[in-house]
Order: C-alpha cells, then structure tokens, then sequence
C-alpha cells in the first residue's frame, strides 16, 4: 500500500488545514475568525467537517483513510451513531462506512465538555474498479476529524481544478447536518449533486448568529453563488432583539458584497419549526423528554415578548423579505427564499421534526429536492 500524505491540495470544502502532530485538522473558518470568539459550541462545530470532501485521482482498487474522529456521547440520552464516510467514484455514490475509536467529548447541557484521547481507526474501501477515476470521500459531517493518512494500492493523483461552480453556503444545524444519514445526506450536500455546484458549507450548528467574522470569510473567499439562510439560531438563542436584528442583517450583506459586489446571493429564511414560529426563545431541552432519554426542545420565551422586540420565525421571515426588497432595487443579483417553500407546516404530517427543532434524515432529502427544483432562484418568494 502506498501511503499519502493529506494536505490542503486534496481537501475539497475546508476553509483552513491544520497541521497536528499526527495529521492535519480540517477546520470550516480560517485561524483570524477563530481567534475573535473562543465560543466552544463554535469551536466545536467549525471543525466539524460538513461538506468536506478528500478529492484525488487514482487506479487504486482499494482506498484507506486513518482518521481520529472526535466523538460525542450525551449521558442519559442514546448513543449517537458513529460518524459516515461516504465514498463516490466518478461523482456516484459508491460505498458508506464507519469508523469506531477515536476520541470522545462527555457532553452535558450545563457543565462544560470533557475530553478523552483516543485511538485512530482506518475507513476502508475495497472493491474498487481498476481503472483511472476520481475518488471523493465525504467526511464525517458531525464528528472532528483528524487525517492522518491516506493508503492506496496505486499512486494517488490530486486535481487542481474543477469546472464546477462553486456555490457557498452559510447556515444554521440543520445547514451543517443535523440528524443527516451521513456526509452526502446533508440538505446542502443533496441539492449540490443535484445541481452540479462545488459546494463549500459553512452551515454551523448553532452558530449562524450573523458574526461580523463569519460575513469577513465569506467576502474572503472564491464563489460563484453564496446564499444565506438565517433565523432558527438568532430565535434559540435569544441572542438579538428586533432593533439589532435589522441592522445587522444589512452590515452582514454589506461585508459580503464588498468582496463579492456582482455574485447572485440568496437570503433564505428559517423552515416551518412549531415551537419558535409565534413563540421566542431561549430553546431548550424538555426536561420530561429527557428523563425518559429523549431529546426534545421546547420554547422558554413568551409570545408577549414579541411586542418588545423579541424574535420569532414569523417576525424574521417578514423582516428579512422587506430587507430584501428594499436592497434588491439596487442589487440585482440579491433573491429571497421563503423557507416555508422549503419545509412547511403541511409536512409536519409526514416529516414531523424529531426533537421539534432538527428534521430528519428523509427531510434532510426533501428540502434538498426541493431546494434544486427551484434551480437558483433570483427572487423566489413563496407563493400562497
């Protein structure tokens, strides 16, 4: 078997690399925007590698990854599954696999995380034709994960350019993964095959708080078409009343079209979720589900608040469809996107949320589907 170095130049959909002792650390914001929050949801999600692709050209008949993922266990909740990686060969989805090892990050919704070091295991395919192709393999879109080697049984090739727009992402969890079947599986990941883009996803659980470094990142980097979805994280979070939630919303637009005046640039506002539509938040764990070992999510705020500024969903659809009719005069390439035409209250019947906040991984799909029969849409407003 030969062995590979991983660098940047076989990493598709990473922003930052970092080296470790071992490997090197995918990471989904660059060292300056980390270094401006020490914020560990963040942390933590950023070096998620969701939409992280490890991309070459090679013979090989067999295909090995070592890896030391980071994963998560909630006492008094059941395991998480182990993180996928997905393996396509000629852009066909060819093999799923999973790693056990690695290390794992005890996890409590009111104490802070606590670390424990272990092992690297190998993701192995077998079977592979034994002709020139391209390989691509979807890392895990929920679990850190450090490289540490790629193994072949032929050389391994890496390619320098793609014809493929490149269509770049900002979102919430459900944006990053949340509840996916695995890498591939993500909404965003579905509606880029669909659509032949080249996708970088900066969707981050959480996290899509409309940070000033986040919009820096975006106006820094190379795209063909970036769209933004935001609402569910400001609303869980309680982060921001009407009076900044406005403002802001323009300074992020304005960041990202300093640095990408002419690019199309979707808005996307949040997907049909019950519990936050009318009202605020905070969200948080429902203590009765939770006893019985299930998580589910609850609304802590009071629709009363609404009147003095609070957010919800509906009173972040309205605002960011006005933001971007007033902007759109003058921008062109600027659309709007209502969630609800994405995931609606008619498809709580069929696709209801699990934990009231999160879809599942058959929604995961859907909305994907939905997203890309849409095409990229320059002004799609969701008609009654």
């Amino acid at each position: 078997m030969i062995s590979t170095p991983i660098t940047a130049e076989l990493l598709r959909g990473a922003i930052d690399v970092e080296q470790t002792a071992d490997g090197v650390l995918p990471h989904r914001l660059p060292v300056w925007a980390r270094a401006q929050y020490s914020d560990p949801q963040l942390s933590m999600v950023e070096s998620q590698p969701s939409g992280v692709r490890v991309v070459f050209r090679t013979a090989a008949t067999v295909v090995e990854l070592e890896t030391r993922p980071t994963k998560r266990d909630y006492p008094g909740l059941p395991a998480r599954p182990d993180g996928r990686y997905d393996l396509y060969v000629d852009d066909e989805f060819v093999a799923s696999t999973s790693i056990s090892g690695g290390n794992t990050m005890i996890m409590s919704f009111t104490t802070a995380p606590e670390f424990h070091a272990g092992r690297s295991s190998v993701a192995h395919f077998g079977g592979l034709d034994a002709r020139d192709k391209i390989i691509a393999i979807w890392l895990p879109w929920d679990e850190t994960t450090e490289l540490i080697t790629l193994r072949t049984d032929a050389p391994v090739e890496r390619i320098t350019d793609t014809s493929r727009p490149v269509w770049l992402h900002h979102g919430s969890s459900i944006s990053h993964g949340s509840n996916a079947a695995g890498p591939s599986s993500t909404w965003p990941a579905v509606a880029s095959r669909a659509l032949d883009l080249e996708l970088i996803n900066l969707g981050l659980g959480g996290s899509a708080l409309l940070d000033p470094f986040v919009a820096r990142t975006i106006r820094d980097l190379p795209a063909d078409r970036i769209s933004i979805k935001i609402g569910i994280n400001l609303v869980n979070a309680d982060l921001m009343r009407l009076r900044a939630f406005v403002p802001a919303v323009h300074g992020f637009l304005d960041t990202i079209r300093d640095g990408h005046p002419d690019t199309p640039l979707l808005i996307i506002s949040p997907i049909h979720c019950s519990i936050h539509e009318q009202t605020p938040g905070p969200s948080m764990p429902d203590p009765e589900a939770y006893a019985r070992g299930e998580l589910r999510f609850l609304a802590a705020g009071d629709p009363a608040g609404v009147a003095a500024g609070q957010l919800t969903l509906a009173v972040i659809r309205e605002q960011l469809a006005a933001i971007v009719a007033q902007r759109s005069a003058g921008d062109h390439q600027l659309g709007y996107l209502d969630g609800l035409s994405l995931y609606d209250e008619a498809d709580l019947v069929d696709h209801p949320l699990p934990d009231n906040l999160h879809p599942d991984a058959e929604t995961h799909r859907l909305i994907g589907e939905r997203f890309a029969a849409l095409g990229w849409p320059d002004r799609a407003v969701r008609q009654e």
